[in-house]
């Protein structure tokens, strides 16, 4: 346990991406089985231990020290582990540790139920130090936040044992930690592990976004981008499951998949609901307001599955029947793409369209419509690419429609985490619900955290710290001064906000310093731009 503390507190100390694949090949290499398998976990989000919150560790700082202290501490840090971690109370006797391992520690969490945790936690905390609290506390909420994804972690996992983070992807997500036989694999030279009857995940291949440059649409075929999300349909050994993008198996959410495929293979395509389900056109795609109704829930009634029912417009074949396809040509796994369709339901797919154009600037002439559908702008794929793992250069381009944009005026602030746990850099603002200079009220309709740079997060700090007007909890509110021209894809209704209004992807295109907050954008002009 002390050394993967000692490679957490490694990786919060830096930003090089380098320094940080570095720190965790080192510790894999080092590491004992199942440690390492362990720590592989707790690093990309695979473990949970239902017994520990965050609420579950406020709860023991709260019995140990004055609840002001705790509340302030907290606010200040902006995290609940370094903060407990450092206003523990010291035993009189301490042995740091103990000799515990992580996979002790892993066993002890696991075995945990919310009446023994809040008995238990403290006896684990008492025998260790800060460094070692910390790591604990990051492990058994799930929150590490120390600057690594998943793929980060792969790509360290290959670096340190010399293999391709492609092969690692295709293994990750069939297996279960501490991945023993991942490491049997990869440290100990064994054979890879055999999933040939697993309905396992395959990386998917990924597009740059096509900026100044002009493609022949002689070489690129075009199709819509559209705004669901991007899922893999697996089939093997007689079982069916559904992936995200980043390999989380999100069949029980979309049961309504696991029969629908006749054929064993792996596809690739866009999860959407039917457009009929929010008022669309019936059988279209609806916006993706109505797909979030879906998404992550563990269990789905059946008046959700008829309320909101999801399809796959699919792009891609990977695998089918027993053959691998990713090394063709795009345009032969398109033909055989079209050739499956007859025997799919069409219930549950449907084939993304084409789209034909004379040339570029005719293309670009009716990616102007996209606006007027569920779609975020257009992909480019040349006609002869293979399907890669990742990003390829020159193969693949998503050419997203231009974002909306408008005024809005900064109402609230909280502080961030991680690096920005100092710093006010979340943002709510909101637009007029009419005429500012008659009284009209301020309605939030987003919130953002990003499309600053480093210098202007420093000065919207200074900002909202000089001009705060009320308080609540870690939440600031600042005067009705600070204008926001705010980049967004798409608004729907919500009711969330007092607006009934949310913008998709909303971020800070420009900080309007210039501009008087009565001159920002009114409510009115967000709502006719609802295409639901």
């Amino acid at each position: 346990m002390e050394e993967f503390a000692a490679l957490l507190d490694a990786l919060v100390y830096t930003t090089s991406r380098n320094r940080k694949l570095a720190l965790i090949a080192d510790y894999l290499r080092a590491a004992p089985d199942p440690d390492r398998g362990w720590a592989l976990a707790g690093l990309t989000g695979g473990l949970d231990f239902p017994a520990v919150k965050s609420s579950t560790i406020r709860g023991l700082m709260m019995e140990r020290v004055d609840p002001v202290l705790w509340t302030l501490s907290r606010d200040f840090v902006g995290d609940t582990a370094e903060t407990a971690s450092l206003l523990w109370p010291e035993p009189k006797t301490q042995a740091p540790g103990q000799g515990l391992t992580l996979t002790e520690v892993v066993e002890r969490l696991s075995a945990l139920t919310r009446t023994t945790a809040p008995i238990e936690l403290p006896a684990l905390f008492d025998r260790m130090d800060a460094k070692g609290r910390y790591a604990l506390i990051k492990l058994a909420t799930g929150g590490m936040r120390v600057g690594v994804s998943a793929r980060l972690a792969k790509t360290a996992f290959a670096q340190a044992f010399g293999v391709a983070v492609e092969e690692v992807e295709e293994y990750w997500h069939a297996l279960t930690a501490p991945y023993d036989a991942l490491f049997r694999w990869a440290a100990q030279g064994e054979p890879a592990p055999d999933l040939a009857n697993v309905p396992r995940f395959r990386p998917f291949m990924l597009a740059h976004p096509l900026e100044e440059t002009q493609v022949d649409l002689e070489d690129y075929a075009a199709e819509w981008k559209w705004d669901g999300i991007r899922v893999q349909l697996v089939r093997a050994g007689g079982e069916t499951r559904v992936y995200s993008r980043s390999g989380d198996d999100i069949s029980a959410t979309f049961p309504e998949f696991l029969d629908a495929l006749p054929v064993e293979g792996v596809l690739d395509g866009e999860l959407l609901v039917r457009g009929s389900a929010q008022g669309g056109k019936a059988g279209g795609a609806a916006s993706f307001n109505a797909l979030q109704q879906r998404l992550g829930r563990k269990t789905v009634s059946g008046k959700m599955l008829k309320e909101y029912p999801a399809f796959i417009r699919l792009y891609d074949v990977l695998l089918l029947e027993g053959t691998d396809w990713r090394e063709a040509p795009w345009k032969s796994r398109r033909a055989t793409l079209e050739g499956l369709m007859p025997r799919l339901p069409e219930s549950h797919f449907d084939l993304s369209q084409l789209v034909e154009a004379e040339d570029f600037a005719a293309l670009a002439a009716i990616r102007e419509t996209a606006r007027d559908e569920a779609i975020e702008g257009l992909m480019l794929k040349h006609r002869t690419s293979p399907y890669l793992a990742g990003r390829k250069v020159g193969l693949w381009y998503k050419w997203k429609r231009d974002p909306l944009l408008v005024d809005c005026v900064v109402m609230y602030a909280q502080r961030g985490s991680g690096k920005r746990s100092s710093f006010y850099s979340d943002y709510t603002f909101g637009c007029w619900d009419g005429d500012p200079d008659a009284g009209a009220e301020l309605l939030p309709v987003g919130k953002a955290y990003s499309g600053f740079t480093d210098a202007e997060l420093k000065k919207l700090d200074k900002f909202v710290r000089q001009n705060t007007v009320g308080r609540f909890g870690p939440v600031r509110e600042v005067k009705r001064e600070l204008v926001f021209e705010v980049a967004f894809d798409s608004v729907h209704t919500s009711k969330r906000h007092k607006s009934g209004l949310a913008m998709r992807f909303p971020r800070i295109h420009r900080i309007r310093w210039d501009k008087p907050a009565h001159e920002a954008d009114r409510v009115e002009g967000l709502r006719a731009l609802i295409k639901d």
